[in-house]
């Protein structure tokens, strides 16, 4: 979900919530006009809803902090931003449930570190509500439904190091607290996934490069064994294929009818997902990036991501039973360049196809073409995730100097033959975590992931233009890269147009980027012997952290318009509903806790306001009353559109106008 730009008389901002993360962004309405000097940063309070009452509310926390305030904290103490406040335009809230009910309230701060002044009078405030991880309910003849599930993907991380102090995860127990922490709902997802297959009446088909998570096998024959047909084709030529024997043996599964050996050599068969389909008919696919062992799972950043559609889910089975057929590359490869030509760009929006490969031949460059022109199609945003290699296709993008901000992140550092240019709106992190050397007030985090050989970044997509119109999401197996497209065994997704999908992944790579670019920062610092200043790692104790939010070379200036700016409508909350008068409420008339009114309209300036008000916007349609009240109006209030009312005593039915009090 993402909010339209809410106003006041000094700030504008908006939300774009995913699941777990709701991406905050704001700015100043007149930059210019603004003293900035003593802008010491910004405050949030979060405030969670339930059936429409407030049940916490308090000031978010971070981790820098004035270093000549609170000084003696504990290294990993989190700290109010009321008192150390967000020196930035942006700031997400990775605490966040899905389907959940916040409001935000965007505080200014100026004074000075210890004598820090809140500008209530001006603080913003942002209702907005996360999306549920499940999409709403499938039709099986019109909707087409997205469910997404990002690991936590971080075991190097200050959370991880303050919760469970470091300690190796049991590996084997994934409903164990450090499992489950680290799966952040990926494996129970899968799981439950696998386990919609209740009878004989539906069947998994499904394709794996590394298959030797035991619980997951498990899972498999459990169905099997109620009745489900369950057919697994997977690698059985890389090194991972006693690994996979190995699993299949175990779970009871090594056998003609249950698995499907894939020998061909040429490339690696990458591929990791079920289509489920019930009487006959492929209903959903369970895709994404997520290789079932416990680095894939537990370990490094991944998504799983279930499509149900039945167009889509066809083509999946279509594609499964070629790769158990062991066809070989040249023959599925020209099999998979009939099933689909790729289409036209620019996407139109509401385009979503599954790209199979291998498609290209060996010396072509079509496929990984295709996706940089997508790539060089944005207009504002791209951002992007890479395993391994940095491929010359995507770099010559890359390196072009323009205004479009171009975030990315890989699982290590640019090798030598990696260029990204000079141009400073491109923006590069790698998998790091804080050593013993770490910024102040920072625990050391795991530098070594136990659960897998990529540390940190395995994620395969990719985001043009996110918040526009048409955002576009690329994700799933490949790594975009030749042999992806040329010799692997690989699935794609191309999604055009759903603000939803590109909400969650955008909140979720914001996560992930913003994790590991301080990291990165600080270990190139550490790397270069560069001497840092007194305050490195400290909040600025006046207003000049704005300096390079400001400057229009600078990626943090383009960051803050970019995320406003992009795709939004404006709600300007500073309003009069009639402005030829300005009569104040009768604040103990109508409750001082209450931040929501309903008032119908009156001559001459005079308006009625229902017995009932509330501290968060009413969800019953239409709203009982029993009474009205009559009042005069502020001339500052937020106008939130009409609203259906009903007179509880009569039954007549009517209109208001929902207004909240500034």
């Amino acid at each position: 979900m993402r909010t339209s730009v809410i106003t006041n008389n000094v700030l504008k901002a908006r939300a774009i919530a995913g699941t777990y993360v709701v991406i905050l962004a704001w700015d100043l309405i007149d930059p210019d006009a603004f003293d900035k000097n003593n802008l010491l940063g910004f405050a949030i309070e979060r405030s969670e809803f339930q059936n429409d009452e407030i049940i916490e509310k308090y000031w978010m926390k971070g981790l820098k902090r004035f270093e000549k305030k609170d000084v003696g904290l504990s290294a990993g103490t989190p700290v109010s931003t009321a008192e150390h406040p967000f020196q930035s335009f942006q700031w997400s809230d990775y605490t966040a449930k899905e389907n959940h009910q916040y409001r935000y309230r965007i505080v200014p701060c100026y004074g000075t570190p210890k004598l820090v002044n809140l500008d209530h009078a001006n603080g913003l405030v942002i209702d907005v509500k996360t999306e549920k991880v499940k999409a709403d309910d499938f039709d099986s003849n019109e909707i087409t439904a997205h469910d997404i599930y990002f690991n936590r993907g971080v075991i190097g991380s200050q959370a991880y190091a303050r919760e469970f102090g470091n300690r190796k995860p049991k590996v084997d127990l994934p409903y164990s607290k450090e499992m489950k922490w680290l799966s952040r709902g990926l494996f129970e997802a899968l799981i439950d996934f696998i386990s919609q297959a209740k009878d004989e009446s539906f069947s998994l088909h499904a394709a794996f490069y590394e298959f030797h998570y035991q619980p997951v096998a498990a899972a498999l024959a459990a169905v099997a064994e109620s009745g489900a047909i369950v057919k697994i084709v997977f690698d059985a030529e890389s090194s991972y294929k006693e690994e996979n024997i190995k699993s299949l043996k175990l779970a009871g599964l090594y056998n003609s009818e249950n698995a499907f050996p894939r020998t061909v050599s040429e490339g690696i068969r990458h591929n990791k997902f079920i289509v489920l389909s019930h009487n006959s008919k492929a209903i959903a696919v369970w895709t994404g990036s997520v290789n079932i062992s416990a680095g894939g799972i537990f370990g490094h950043s991944n998504v799983g991501h279930v499509i149900r559609d039945h167009e889509v889910s066809k083509a999946y089975l279509e594609y499964w039973e070629s790769l158990s057929e062991n066809m070989s590359i040249s023959a599925l490869r020209k099999k998979n360049k009939k099933a689909l030509k790729l289409p036209e760009l620019p996407l139109k929006p509401g385009t979503l196809i599954p790209v199979f490969s291998p498609r290209d031949e060996k010396n072509e460059n079509t496929t990984l073409e295709w996706y940089a022109k997508i790539m060089d199609s944005a207009k504002e945003i791209i951002c992007f995730t890479i395993a391994f290699n940095l491929d010359e296709t995507f770099q010559k993008v890359i390196e072009k100097d323009n205004d479009v901000l171009r975030y990315l992140v890989k699982d290590d550092d640019l090798g030598k033959n990696e260029m990204i240019g000079q141009d400073k709106d491109v923006i590069f992190a790698s998998g790091s975590s804080f050593s013993e050397s770490n910024w102040p007030g920072f625990l050391k985090e795991l530098s070594d992931n136990p659960l897998n050989s990529n540390d940190y970044i395995h994620n395969k997509f990719m985001l043009v233009d996110p918040l526009g119109d048409n955002p576009i999401v690329i994700t799933g197996s490949a790594n975009f890269s030749k042999p992806s497209q040329r010799s692997n065994d690989e699935n794609m997704l191309v999604i055009a147009g759903d603000t939803r999908v590109a909400d969650i992944y955008l909140g979720e790579f914001m996560r992930i980027f913003d994790h590991h670019y301080v990291r990165y920062l600080k270990e190139k610092l550490d790397s270069q012997n560069k001497i840092q200043n007194s305050d490195n790692g400290f909040l600025k104790p006046d207003g000049s952290w704005t300096k390079s939010h400001f400057n229009p070379d600078s990626y943090k200036s383009k960051r803050r318009k970019y995320f406003i700016d992009s795709g939004s409508e404006v709600k300007n909350t500073v309003m009069k509903l009639n402005t030829s008068i300005s009569v104040e409420f009768d604040l103990q008339e109508i409750n001082l806790t209450a931040l929501y009114v309903i008032v119908i309209g009156e001559h001459a300036g005079v308006w009625k306001i229902l017995s009932r008000a509330f501290s968060a916007p009413p969800s019953q349609r239409p709203v009982e009353y029993t009474e009205l009240k009559t009042i005069g109006v502020t001339s500052v209030l937020q106008d939130l559109g009409q609203i259906p009312i009903l007179n509880a005593t009569t039954g007549a039915l009517g209109t208001g106008k929902l207004i909240r009090i500034k």
